[in-house]
């Protein structure tokens, strides 16, 4: 019944609808929801370390046979850069001093790491359905590794270009990631965010430039966006910000109000967060300082620069640095279950593309 089958006959699912892995946000109980429902649930597990990653994989697998996806990042690690991390610490001193906090002496990537050898030993254990990527793709060797798993391998892609090499690199499928979509941004190769384009222009461009299944993202927050979505050459949809909606998500209070009040806010894409290009709601420090800085610290030493003002900020109430990531469709959030927006996005959909059609998914 659906106009492309591609996605749903790689991944084995019976829904073409993709939860976003969101770091923090989303966890084992939204995945598991969402692959019940029919489509794919992820799991982020680029903030894990091995012991971590091993203890979740492993209690997630005893509980479904449902297909999964586990995401993790391909990013650079950082070089060391003293002088940058110093002059960036010095330019949020004054937020230090407001709530009365030392500031930290250096900046670290936290537990945020890359994805290795290590990591793969565990993926190779558990053989999941997806292993997807952020910001391109490991070494080529651990591609092939993960391959010889079984595994289906996706990426994101912000341009025509890297949509290309990471079909080129390996890529079962490719996750056109439109300028509206919330979170990180997955370039790689460009700094550019000149070089950004929405969704409606990126999918069907990408759909045409690669041979590969293409699968939308970004502002896809209803039946209307995936029936788009399908429209311009996309096989399936990734959607984030809905599912921040949802019971399952792991957001705080504060995060949830900066939900409910989306429609009076705005959104930006800014660096000052982490380091990279990241879309939030706006708040008082993106205001203050950016939204995009050049003096921002390489990813991800960004985040222990801002994260202890930002707590101490929410302990009062405020979330003037809080990095609350939102696409920019948020305002069309519905308080649900994971597995009832999964069903109600799908047999919305499928209503579009037949109007004479009452059955569920």
């Amino acid at each position: 019944m659906w106009p492309d089958n591609r996605i749903r006959d790689l991944f084995a699912i019976d829904l073409p609808i993709i939860q976003a892995p969101m770091a923090g946000a989303s966890g084992p109980e939204m995945a598991l929801a969402v692959s019940e429902a029919g489509g794919l649930g992820s799991l982020p597990c680029a903030t894990l370390d091995p012991t971590r990653l091993r203890n979740l994989l492993a209690a997630v697998w005893d509980r479904t046979d449902s297909p999964l996806n586990v995401n993790f990042f391909a990013h650079a690690v950082p070089k060391d850069d003293p002088e940058r991390d110093a002059a960036w610490i010095a330019k949020l001193s004054a937020y230090y001093t407001e709530y009365g906090l030392e500031p930290p002496e250096t900046l670290s990537p936290g537990p945020i790491h890359p994805f290795d050898a290590t990591r793969f030993a565990i993926v190779e254990e558990f053989a999941p359905k997806v292993v997807s990527f952020h910001f391109g793709l490991p070494d080529p060797a651990l591609v092939s590794r993960i391959k010889a798993v079984g595994c289906k391998i996706i990426s994101s892609a912000t341009t025509v270009s890297e949509a290309r090499w990471l079909a080129a690199n390996g890529c079962d499928a490719i996750i056109a990631q439109g300028l509206e979509a919330g979170g990180h941004r997955g370039m790689f190769l460009t700094n550019s965010l000149g070089s950004q384009m929405g969704t409606l222009s990126l999918v069907p461009q990408v759909a045409d430039a690669v041979d590969v299944p293409i699968i939308a993202a970004g502002g896809i927050g209803d039946a209307r966006g995936i029936v788009a979505a399908f429209a311009l050459g996309a096989s399936a949809v990734q959607i984030g910000t809905a599912y921040l909606y949802t019971d399952e998500a792991k957001i705080s209070p504060i995060y949830q109000r900066s939900l409910e009040d989306a429609a009076n806010s705005e959104t930006m894409v800014c660096n000052v967060v982490s380091g990279r290009p990241t879309r939030v709601l706006a708040n008082r420090m993106v205001h203050d300082l950016g939204p995009i800085s050049e003096s921002a610290p390489n990813f991800p030493n960004g985040f222990a620069a801002t994260g202890p003002i930002r707590d101490a900020a929410e302990a009062i109430g405020k979330q003037d640095f809080s990095a609350h990531y939102c696409g920019q469709s948020a305002a069309l959030g519905r308080r649900a279950t994971a597995f009832s927006l999964t069903q109600e996005l799908a047999a919305g959909a499928l209503r579009y593309f037949h109007p004479q059609c009452t059955a569920s998914p």
